[in-house]
């Protein structure tokens, strides 16, 4: 069996990639598994994963809206992704798609890998750190222009991953709303369960301040 996470796989993959996406989509491809190696680092977390699963997380991305719908049909996996979210949402079926169809045709990925492939386009609100780095990756890889990634990029390595993921999280919603996007039915949950926990933490921090100074 090859090793998933060495260069011969990754080179197999880049090369299939090649013929599936466009110039354009592949030069983020190859940005976002860079990046994802690089905060891999910084966080201390696998860099093999981290790049595997950057490599692959827009797997699905040269299909159109219907081929979309259509990809998730054949493999099955309508109720498990939401038939309103395949009608209201086919840009953000690439996640899940290429991630079951990759572990099909790969068992040998790791899951983890196929978890972060999975998230990467709508997050989730128990996210692991491999998923953080891919979806942040994803987001401040050099080839992306949007104002205020500036600001992300240099947060990186300065605060821990879980706060970096949220900033790209607030980051990405306020955007979609912004431009009167519709957005995935778990957005606020999932907003809700980090905003909670960080203002949790908040508190918990305040009382042990207090608690010294008397």
């Amino acid at each position: 069996m090859a090793d998933v996470l060495g260069d011969e796989f990754y080179g197999q993959m880049l090369a299939r990639l090649e013929e599936r996406v466009s110039p354009r989509r592949l030069q983020h491809i190859l940005g976002v598994a860079d990046t994802a190696k690089s905060l891999a680092q910084t966080y201390g977390l696998d860099e093999g994963k981290a790049r595997l699963a950057g490599l692959l997380h827009d797997w699905d991305k040269g299909l159109d809206d219907e081929a979309a719908r259509q990809r998730v049909r054949d493999l099955g996996i309508e109720q498990q992704v939401g038939p309103w979210v395949v009608e209201h949402l086919p840009q953000v079926l690439h996640g899940p798609t290429a991630a079951v169809a990759l572990s099909r045709e790969h068992p040998e990925i790791p899951g983890d890998v196929v978890q972060a492939i999975y998230r990467h386009t709508t997050a989730a609100s128990d996210m692991a750190p491999l998923d953080m780095v891919v979806y942040v990756a994803d987001a401040i890889e050099p080839g992306r222009d949007f104002e205020g990634l500036g600001d992300l990029r240099s947060a990186v390595g300065r605060v821990p991953l879980d706060g970096l993921f949220f900033e790209v999280y607030k980051f990405w919603t306020i955007s979609l709303i912004g431009r009167d996007r519709v957005v995935h039915p778990d957005t606020m949950s999932i907003w809700n369960a980090y905003a909670a926990s960080r203002a949790e933490a908040k508190r918990h921090k305040t009382k042990k301040a207090k608690r010294r100074e008397r």
